[in-house]
């Protein structure tokens, strides 16, 4: 008797430090004067095989927030068979009637070329714009989407080729360490991909090589360089165990 409750106590630690994290959503607020007057709302690292976040909960905090725009920033899945998922996922964030933008992560460039060509595919059926490289002026703003840094796919001179250097710009992207080899001014840019160590472990990016941001501590938050100002999400779901230690599932609200 004494082991069952020893082993019900010990599973109900585990549960509460490293399962109910991934389920207890947090919604960021970062606000940030670029100027624009706008609310944006950023999703990251969706990994749709793992996540234990409802697509209903996201549709209902997307309709209560109400955003002007909305911005994946990569890993929806890296899994063929979690296709179908994720287009439940897609369908519910751009049923919300809300202009939808999103760049790929490295997660997603592991997919078989036919399965990724699927992903592409359905983001374009759902009404979601995938910015590939690429510059799209959005009036008040212009916004570039660059490819996975970690990938090698970035191609930054393609994706600023046409950008308007009186207007505002907004970066998305997956791999935040891209700031690094970013040459151009951004009035602000939104990537993902560390989930915030995902386990807060101290110097756990000194074993696990995620580049030289996270080496040097940049692995969550709001940062500035001197081409601009950029924010690192801990993404909404997990990669690797399916677990999170100290580090809260996230969705951001951007007020730029």
């Amino acid at each position: 008797m004494e082991y069952a409750i020893a082993a019900i106590i010990v599973l109900i630690v585990i549960y509460a430090l490293f399962i109910f994290p991934t389920q207890w959503l947090k919604v960021e607020r970062i606000r940030h004067d670029a100027g624009l007057g706008i609310k944006m709302l950023q999703i990251s690292d969706l990994h749709v095989e793992k996540i234990r976040i409802s697509a209903a909960l996201i549709k209902r905090l997307i309709e209560t927030e109400s955003p002007s725009y909305i911005f994946i920033t990569g890993d929806i899945t890296q899994n063929g068979s979690a296709l179908p998922k994720a287009r439940r996922y897609l369908e519910a964030v751009a049923s919300c009637g809300i202009p939808v933008y999103a760049v790929l992560g490295n997660h997603d460039h592991r997919l078989k070329p036919h399965h990724k060509a699927e992903l592409e595919q359905m983001l374009l059926d759902t009404g979601i714009r995938l910015l590939n490289n690429e510059c799209f002026d959005a009036g008040p703003f212009q916004l570039v989407g660059i490819d996975d840094y970690g990938s090698k796919k970035s191609r930054p001179e393609q994706a600023f080729q046409h950008v308007d250097p009186a207007k505002p710009v907004i970066v998305l992207t997956h791999d935040p360490n891209l700031v690094l080899h970013l040459n151009y001014r951004y009035a602000y840019l939104m990537a993902g991909h560390f989930h915030g160590m995902q386990f807060h472990v101290p110097f756990l990016f000194r074993y696990i090589r995620k580049g030289k941001l996270a080496a040097d501590g940049i692995i969550k938050g709001l940062h500035e360089n001197r081409y601009g100002v950029f924010y690192i999400s801990k993404g909404i779901s997990q990669a690797g165990p399916n677990a999170r230690f100290l580090i809260r599932s996230e969705v951001t609200v951007h007020q730029l």
